[in-house]
C-alpha cells in the first residue's frame, strides 16, 4: 500500500502586474503556472522528506522571483491584524492567468491588459490538521474598490494585487496573508517532471476510470470549458482535480531524491511569491503541516446562485451570499471543518469523480 499522500504548506506563484510593483528581478523570463499548481506543489513533501529538500536550500531560494504584493494596502482597514506566532491560521492569494506577459516585466503590464483566468483563496488551519482551497469563480459580481461593481478578475486588470487583495478581503472578510499569480505556460514541465498525474473521470459507462496524463493531455484537460456542461464552473472543477491528482503524484514520489529535485526545481523555477513569503516562511509550514494528508484538504467552489448579466451586459456570475458569507466568516474563525460538516449537501466541494 501507498504511503498516505502528505502535503505541507502552500506555495504559490508569479506576479506580473501592477505600475507601483517592486520586482527582485527584472527582464526574467514569464513564470506562469494554473493557480492549482502552486498552491497543490508547495502543499506536498511530508514528514522527513522536508528537511532533505530543504537542503537545496540556496538553490531553490535564488529561483524565486519576489514581488511587493501588498504595497498601498491600508492596515488600518484590513479585516483583522497581521497574524502573530506560529499557531495562527494561514490564508494565500493565489491567481492564475492565462496572459502572456512576463511576471518579471513590469515594463510589460499595462492597464487594462491582464485579467485572472482563476481565483483561489488557500486556508491552512492554525492547528495544521486541515486545509481548504476555494476557488471564486472569475466572473462574480462583487464591488472593486475605486471602481464600483464588476468582475472580480478586473480588479487585477485595474490595479494589479494590491487591488485584487484588497477586493478579495472586503468581500471575504479574511486577511490575505501571502500572494501569487501563475498562468499555464509551466503547467505541462511541471507535469512532465513527475512523469504525468492520473485524474479520475467518467469511463462512459456509468463509472469511472483514473486517466494518466502527460503535461499536454494535463493542459488541455485543465483550459477545457466549452465542451462541459457547466462551462466555467466545470473548468474549475478540472483545474482543482489536476491540483489534486499533483499533490497525490508528489507525495508518492517522495522517497525518490533525483525525481523530486526535479520536481521542486521546476516548481519554484515557475514560480513567483510576495516578499514576506521567504523561503524561512515556506519551511516553517512546510514542516507545522506534515501530518496533512489529501484526505484533510478540501477543494471546493465560492457559493453561487447562478449567472446572470450585468447592467451594462456583461455575463456575470451571482454569488449566493446567504452561503458565501458564512463559509468565509468560518475560513476568518478558522471553523471551516465544523460549517462544512454541518453543511455537507450546501457546498461545491469536488468530487472524486470530474466530468
Amino acid at each position: 500500500m501507498a504511503a498516505p499522500d502528505r502535503m505541507n504548506d502552500f506555495l504559490t506563484a508569479p506576479n506580473p502586474v501592477d505600475g507601483g510593483l517592486r520586482h527582485a528581478r527584472r527582464g526574467r523570463r514569464g513564470k506562469r503556472l494554473v493557480a492549482g499548481i502552486v498552491v497543490g506543489a508547495l502543499l506536498l513533501v511530508g514528514g522527513g522528506a522536508t528537511a532533505a529538500w530543504f537542503g537545496y536550500r540556496a538553490s531553490l531560494d535564488g529561483n524565486l522571483e519576489r514581488i511587493d504584493a501588498f504595497e498601498g494596502l491600508d492596515e488600518t482597514t484590513r479585516p483583522s491584524a497581521a497574524p502573530a506566532g506560529p499557531d495562527t491560521p494561514v490564508n494565500i492569494l493565489v491567481l492564475g492567468s492565462d496572459s502572456r506577459i512576463s511576471a518579471g516585466d513590469p515594463n510589460a503590464w499595462e492597464a487594462g491588459a491582464q485579467r485572472t483566468d482563476a481565483i483561489m483563496l488557500v486556508h491552512l488551519s492554525a492547528d495544521r490538521q486541515t486545509a481548504a482551497a476555494i476557488s471564486i469563480p472569475r466572473d462574480s459580481w462583487v464591488p472593486i474598490p475605486g471602481y464600483g461593481e464588476a468582475k472580480i478578475n478586473a480588479a487585477f486588470s485595474y490595479g494589479g494585487p494590491s487591488l485584487m487583495i484588497q477586493t478579495v478581503e472586503d468581500l471575504t472578510g479574511v486577511r490575505v496573508d501571502h500572494f501569487a499569480v501563475t498562468d499555464f505556460e509551466s503547467f505541462t514541465t511541471l507535469t512532465d517532471s513527475l512523469d504525468g498525474v492520473e485524474i479520475t473521470v467518467p469511463d462512459g459507462a456509468g463509472g469511472s476510470v483514473r486517466q494518466a496524463m502527460n503535461g499536454e493531455e494535463a493542459l488541455a484537460f485543465a483550459r477545457e470549458r466549452h465542451a462541459l456542461a457547466n462551462g466555467d464552473f466545470g473548468r474549475v472543477q478540472r483545474q482543482q482535480a489536476w491540483m489534486r491528482a499533483i499533490v497525490a503524484k508528489a507525495n508518492n514520489n517522495r522517497s525518490d531524491p533525483l525525481k523530486m529535485a526535479g520536481f521542486l526545481e521546476a516548481v519554484t523555477s515557475s514560480v513567483a511569491v510576495d516578499e514576506g513569503f521567504t523561503f524561512d516562511r515556506m519551511q516553517e509550514l512546510f514542516q507545522s503541516a506534515g501530518d496533512i494528508s489529501t484526505n484533510d484538504i478540501t477543494f471546493m467552489t465560492a457559493p453561487y446562485s447562478g449567472t446572470g448579466r450585468s447592467a451594462d451586459g456583461q455575463s456575470i456570475v451571482v454569488l449566493d451570499r446567504a452561503t458565501f458569507d458564512p463559509l468565509m466568516a468560518a475560513v476568518a474563525k478558522d471553523e471551516l471543518p465544523d460549517l462544512l460538516a454541518a453543511n455537507p449537501d450546501n457546498m461545491d466541494v469536488l468530487p472524486a469523480v470530474v466530468q
